[in-house]
């Protein structure tokens, strides 16, 4: 018998991990950087040609936008910005006078508009205006009361409407460092490079009046910035030369802080003094016209314009062409400028009270025209001017602060009632004896005329060229 015997498997062992040989790791090489360098970075994406040509149009879209609004930064030709108006600005343009006027010795003589209606007679009325308008506004006024035989007249404030609104003033001073060097080049290119040393050596004096010879003399404008003496100064000249004296005086808006104290001291050309919503500030907010790009979009847009004079001015009862005439004069020929220079020089302390309380205005009649639908606060104010002013008449309208573009027949009939009211204004001419030159060749005519029965007439032009362009008459 067999015995069979079952033994144990042995366990099979487990592979192990091969050691590293020392000698063949330290044989073996590092992989190289640029192996390394190419699998870390990731592959670069594929250029977009359209970019170079996005970036390149953009660039010469910007450049030729620069070169293109070159000339518009220059100042306009007058000519042609006249030729731009509407037709209503250029007819209004065609019925009005440029007047000379003085504002102090050392200066040029200025040109300013006016315009009047109505038959002469002895009832003158002088219209002024405020801030930022112009006797366009008041042409309706000026119709109806030249259709009520009232000899009515108004002009532009200098720097507003069609009145000059800058000065040109020589400057000599050179451009910088750049133009006194180029002055120096041309001085040592005309006379040579010792001749200023040798004029040293001779007189023992840098020769510094030769030098400013050669310095360059250019023309800038300035605006007109008139404060309200020089206002004063040019009603009263206006007044004047057209002989008017005594008027009866129209003021609105700002118009009583640039002329009121000229009424003041001379209430004897004054007949009778009407105020048309006037008190310490413009109705127009000047100081939004400062600011750098919100005075672009209110005068570069009519639609924006028209929005703010709604807010602040009128109520905007005329067509749209009104508005954009009140805006095209504003912002033509630097008008912009001269009336905020004019605005921070009206005197904010102007006190109406005081100013009517005083003794050479008590006897000049006065008016009060208000209105008393634009604001509770603004009606509020026209009672307190009423109050502070006993011996004027107050009249209320309907309309807006510009009284003048939504209510002008109300405006003209209140005048006109109110001059109807007083006693008539007397005119004296006086007769100036006759010198005896004059008499003696009037003699010699007269004596001729026995010898000679034919005279000859010689006709002076009845009208020169003046402005911009279009013919007028000479007051």
């Amino acid at each position: 018998m067999v015995t069979i015997t079952e033994e144990p498997d042995e366990p099979v062992p487990k592979p192990s991990k091969p050691q590293p040989n020392k000698s063949t790791s330290s044989s073996s090489k590092p992989p190289s950087s640029s192996a390394t360098a190419t699998l870390k970075t990731p592959p670069s994406p594929t250029p977009n040609p359209f970019t170079f040509w996005f970036y390149f149009t953009l660039i010469v879209s910007i450049i030729t936008y620069f070169f293109i609004s070159l000339p518009s930064l220059s100042p306009p030709d007058p000519k042609s910005w006249f030729l731009s108006l509407p037709n209503s600005l250029r007819h209004h343009y065609s019925k009005g006078r440029l007047l000379k006027v003085q504002i102090s010795g050392n200066l040029s003589p200025i040109e300013v508009f006016a315009v009047e209606n109505g038959a002469k007679g002895n009832e003158n009325v002088v219209i002024v205006h405020g801030l930022g308008l112009s006797s366009y506004s008041f042409r309706k006024v000026l119709d109806s009361l030249g259709s009520k035989g009232v000899r009515a007249l108004a002009f532009d404030l200098p720097g507003n409407g069609f009145s000059d609104k800058s000065t040109a003033e020589i400057d000599e001073s050179s451009n910088g460092v750049l133009g006194r060097l180029l002055d120096v080049y041309n001085l040592i290119h005309e006379k040579g490079i010792f001749w200023a040393f040798d004029q040293i050596i001779e007189t023992g004096q840098i020769p510094y009046e030769e030098i400013q010879k050669h310095v360059p003399k250019r023309k800038i404008l300035k605006p007109i910035g008139l404060g309200p003496e020089d206002i004063g100064s040019i009603l009263g000249q206006i007044i004047d030369t057209i002989g008017l004296a005594p008027v009866h005086l129209v003021l609105h808006d700002s118009a009583l802080l640039m002329a009121g104290y000229w009424v003041a001291e001379n209430s004897g050309f004054v007949r009778s003094l009407t105020l048309i919503d006037t008190l310490s500030k413009p109705s127009l907010p000047l100081w939004l016209l400062e600011l750098p790009v919100v005075r672009e979009v209110i005068l570069g847009s009519n639609f924006v314009y028209s929005r703010l004079i709604n807010l602040c001015c009128s109520k905007g009862n005329d067509a749209l062409l009104d508005v954009e005439a009140h805006r095209v004069l504003l912002k033509g020929l630097g008008g912009r400028r001269a009336v905020v220079s004019m605005g921070k020089k009206l005197n904010d302390s102007f006190d109406i009270g005081e100013w009517g309380g005083l003794d050479d205005l008590k006897s000049v009649p006065m008016q009060v025209i208000w209105s008393n639908g634009w604001s509770n606060e603004w009606s509020t104010k026209g009672r307190r001017v009423a109050e502070v002013l006993p011996q004027a008449s107050f009249v209320e309208h309907s309309g807006g602060r510009w009284a003048q573009e939504d209510v002008a027949d109300v405006v003209a009939d209140s005048i006109s009632q109110f001059i109807s009211s007083l006693p008539p204004t007397v005119r004296k001419t006086a007769e100036e004896p006759t010198p005896e030159h004059i008499h003696e060749a009037f003699d010699e005519s007269m004596n001729s005329d026995h010898h000679h029965h034919h005279h000859h007439s010689h006709g002076i032009p009845a009208g020169y060229m003046e402005g911009y362009g279009l013919g007028s008459h000479a007051w």
